[in-house]
């Protein structure tokens, strides 16, 4: 009984087990990709999130609406269970809760900076920069999965370790951040519509 279950529980980790991609698939991908992001002007997309924290039982889920108009317009607004939202613009963020606004100046940080460019290139999948990430490529069942390592150590301090998942046609499905006490967030993209006309009153503040 003991193999029977022992064998169950091998099968189990080996259909799940991810497969690094060789140079060559890697290479499609990255092209898939870039040609997908190039011609992605705007973006309109439901997403739901999910928070784990370690010494929580169950991930914290929140949902929302986001919106991005090139070249660096960012909308993340959270509608489910609360109201909140984050605007990228004019190297500011606005922050609107529940009403409370709130703007934060971050053109002289280096790290905000760091942090929005990687919002804005994770959402069009353009991330394949290897001056600044160590990037692995794995095959995940039907889609792709890459890992992003950050190089610049002040930035490590903030995220460990950044996935994204693209599906077949290169869209970016998932992000996963995880944070250097292994505690994550997942981002899961759903009903995204790209290149519709987007007008600047979404990004109002």
């Amino acid at each position: 009984m003991r193999n029977v279950i022992y064998l169950f529980l091998l099968v189990i980790a080996v259909g799940n087990a991810q497969t690094k991609m060789t140079t060559a698939e890697a290479n499609i991908l990255k092209a898939k990709v870039k040609s997908q992001a190039a011609s992605t002007k705007t973006i309109l997309s439901d997403f739901t999130q999910y928070k784990h924290l370690d010494f929580l039982s169950n991930d914290i889920e929140t949902s929302g609406k986001l919106a991005f108009k090139t070249p660096n317009l960012v909308k993340w607004e959270y509608l489910i269970p609360f109201k909140y939202a984050i605007i990228f613009k004019d190297e500011k963020l606005y922050i609107n809760d529940e009403g409370n606004k709130s703007d934060v100046d971050i053109s002289g940080s280096k790290q905000f900076k760091q942090l929005n460019n990687l919002i804005i290139k994770s959402i069009k999948g353009d991330l394949f920069d290897d001056v600044e990430f160590t990037i692995a490529y794995f095959k995940k069942d039907a889609n792709s999965e890459v890992r992003f390592n950050p190089k610049n150590e002040k930035f490590a301090k903030f995220i460990k370790s950044f996935y994204i998942t693209f599906s077949q046609e290169g869209k970016v499905i998932e992000v996963k951040m995880i944070e250097p006490s292994e505690d994550y967030t997942r981002i899961l993209f759903h009903n995204r519509i790209v290149n519709n006309p987007l007008p600047d009153a979404i990004f109002a503040h």
